[in-house]
């Protein structure tokens, strides 16, 4: 299984949103950069990923699964978009800020750190163990 990190705007899509959407879950649709694009297309259904209120809260909230694997992105009409489903597995149970991942030093490679601008990223596995700890996880 591989670990990913999914940002979203609150405004736009939130972590109650997300887990509204249930089992079937929701395609995770309207990224248009190549490399998180790229991201998805190396999801395997099962994957793990944190769910990251970005720009209002900027906190991972919670843990979604990849539960469809990649396909064309229904908001664009252009073939090069293509997305993943996801769906809402559980809260964090403390979520863990931008701030607090930043001051974590086992945590200074990870690409939310050093990649904050791109909208899917990944998570190497000591990371995703390390900030499961800090949300109360484990």
């Amino acid at each position: 299984m591989a670990y990913w990190l999914f940002k979203s705007e609150p405004f736009k899509w939130s972590w109650e949103m997300q887990k509204a959407k249930g089992a079937a879950g929701q395609e995770w649709d309207g990224v248009r950069n190549y490399q998180a694009r790229n991201n998805m297309r190396a999801m395997q259904v099962g994957d793990r990923g944190f769910f990251y209120h970005s720009n209002e809260g900027k906190e991972i909230v919670g843990i979604v699964e990849v539960c469809g694997l990649v396909h064309p992105d229904s908001t664009s009409a252009d073939p090069r978009w293509e997305c993943v489903d996801v769906r809402a597995v559980e809260d964090m149970p403390k979520p863990v800020s931008l701030e607090a991942v930043k001051a974590n030093p086992k945590l200074a490679e990870m690409a939310l750190v050093k990649s904050m601008r791109l909208s899917v990223q990944p998570v190497r596995d000591e990371e995703w163990d390390e900030v499961c700890r800090m949300g109360g996880l484990l």
